[in-house]
């Protein structure tokens, strides 16, 4: 099944969504199943969604795989990542749960150490986002579909540095990178896009180029 479900409630909450979410209650309140389904806070609303499948979990791998790759090959290239990483938007009340956290290698060693839970949009210099077709309108520029904000105007509501966002959409499959976050306005002012079989090339401070000669858009129904 792949739909989402965007939670109204008609029964008071024991606390606000979001406190329950930074509690790891939310998911129980709501009675989800602990089957890969997601709970996360969008736009101040509750967005449930089914666990991601296979193609969408390789293409955030292979990006995990490339930056692994250039720390291995450069003992100087600072970046680490982390994946279905929590993710505390205390500044607009949301929650979200990135495909993948890019993050400079002294922050996540603090991180570690201090065994957080969930990380902060300071600690991030990058945002992954890889679309399926139940969660697709939430990754993208607000639209028809969404009108109210979506993760694009989340990320650049807190100022993470870039946002890449993987679009499997087969209308539209093609990569694209959002930088120049303005905060005041919850958008990303330049982007460079790619279309599926071209390298990916990530400026600096990354200097990194990921292929994508395998990555494929969902199957249409699917």
């Amino acid at each position: 099944m792949n739909t989402l479900a965007v939670v109204h409630h008609h029964r008071e909450l024991p606390d606000t969504p979001y406190n329950l979410w930074m509690q790891d209650e939310l998911a129980d309140v709501l009675d989800l199943p602990h089957d890969g389904t997601r709970v996360e806070i969008i736009g101040g609303e509750i967005i449930v969604s089914p666990g991601p499948d296979m193609a969408h979990n390789f293409i955030v791998q292979d990006i995990a795989d490339a930056i692994a790759a250039a720390r291995s090959q450069n003992p100087g290239f600072r970046w680490r990542c982390v994946s279905a990483q929590d993710l505390d938007l205390s500044d607009i009340h949301d929650g979200y749960i990135p495909d993948l956290c890019v993050l400079d290698k002294g922050i996540a060693d603090q991180a570690r150490r201090a065994q957080l839970k969930k990380a902060r949009p300071e600690h991030l210099q990058l945002a992954l986002e890889v679309t399926s077709p139940s969660t697709v309108h939430e990754d993208r520029l607000p639209g028809k579909r969404r009108v109210k904000p979506t993760k694009w105007s989340g990320y650049a509501r807190v100022g993470i540095p870039y946002y890449l966002l993987v679009d499997r959409d087969p209308k539209a499959a093609r990569t694209t990178l959002f930088s120049d976050p303005d905060t005041s306005k919850g958008v990303y002012s330049a982007s460079v896009s790619w279309e599926f079989g071209e390298a990916v090339k990530l400026p600096e401070p990354f200097g990194l180029e990921i292929p994508t000669d395998i990555w494929e858009p969902w199957q249409q129904g699917g």
